[in-house]
């Protein structure tokens, strides 16, 4: 510990990740290859629930500073100015900037935190920093960012060849590129597999009265036929079309329990024109026939 650094809790905090780079290889390798040395990690940890974390730099450190907090309280000081960080907030400190932050002591935070330096190092910081409120902005959680984390320390755990390096440092640019431009990073959050699923299924919702195919679903998706409808048979277990039918025999019961319609107008309400195929249809799924449902449900008291 130096007189300009103040670091507390250095025993760790339980389930903890933290590697620092060799100066070696940060002097022989990442400042100079050419791949690497625009910006590249020094440093790189996770803690969670870190109880007593705190540090103090007077004179800042020669190094850019980002710390995501995803749960938890804890706050920081800088430029004389205090403010607290929440969960889906991340601090982003310049280097050689005086700074202290803490966990909250009865809530602490669980941060991914990461230094790093580089030829462009400033500049990013500043892009960062240019969409930031009070060096704290918000970030919504995302699992992709979090995984791009992950992988960063897998390969680092794994050592450092040169490869190595290159790759974790490529996966870092796009990590910071999700920080500085989230909109466009999360829109591919929007194209996961579950939201794809789901909002297809809202769409076979309010399209009931329709008569659509699986060309329609797989242009709503915006995938090919093949891809989507083995997307949706893995998400669901069923192909889209057998699933869209059973959407209609559901709202055809409610039909039955709740209204006089005759079982061909409600065929024809949810896009069915002939009556027997809408019968037959109903009774594979419900074990007995349009009609014979609703003596049922009338005979329930």
């Amino acid at each position: 510990m130096t007189k300009s650094t103040t670091l507390r809790r250095r025993e760790g905090f339980e389930g903890q990740k933290l590697i620092v780079l060799p100066k070696k290889i940060i002097i022989n390798f990442l400042s100079k290859d050419p791949v690497t040395k625009q910006t590249y990690i020094t440093d790189i940890g996770y803690y969670p629930k870190a109880s007593h974390h705190y540090a103090e730099r007077p004179n800042g450190i020669n190094q850019h500073i980002i710390i995501y907090c995803t749960e938890g309280y804890g706050w920081l000081e800088i430029n004389k100015k205090k403010v607290g960080v929440s969960p889906s907030q991340f601090i982003a400190i310049p280097a050689n900037t005086p700074h202290k932050y803490a966990a909250n002591t009865n809530k602490p935070w669980t941060i991914y935190w990461i230094h790093f330096k580089g030829e462009i190092s400033a500049f990013v910081i500043d892009l960062i920093l240019q969409n930031s409120e009070n060096y704290k902005p918000y970030l919504s959680y995302n699992e992709d960012r979090i995984k791009l984390f992950e992988d960063i320390c897998y390969n680092l755990e794994k050592g450092y060849s040169d490869d190595t390096l290159r790759y974790v440092n490529m996966i870092f640019s796009h990590f910071l590129s999700s920080l500085i431009y989230e909109d466009k990073f999360n829109h591919l959050e929007e194209k996961t597999d579950s939201n794809v699923v789901e909002k297809t299924i809202s769409f076979m919702q309010d399209n009931m009265s329709k008569i659509l195919r699986l060309d329609d679903f797989a242009a709503f998706a915006n995938l090919s036929t093949s891809h989507f409808s083995a997307l949706f048979r893995a998400k669901t277990g069923y192909a889209p079309i057998e699933y869209f039918n059973q959407l209609k025999v559901q709202k055809a019961c409610q039909y039955i329990s709740f209204t006089a319609m005759s079982i061909k107008s409600i065929a024809i309400s949810l896009g069915i024109e002939d009556q027997y195929y809408f019968s037959r249809m109903f009774t594979k799924l419900m074990g007995s026939s349009p009609n014979e449902y609703r003596k049922k449900i009338r005979s329930t008291p």
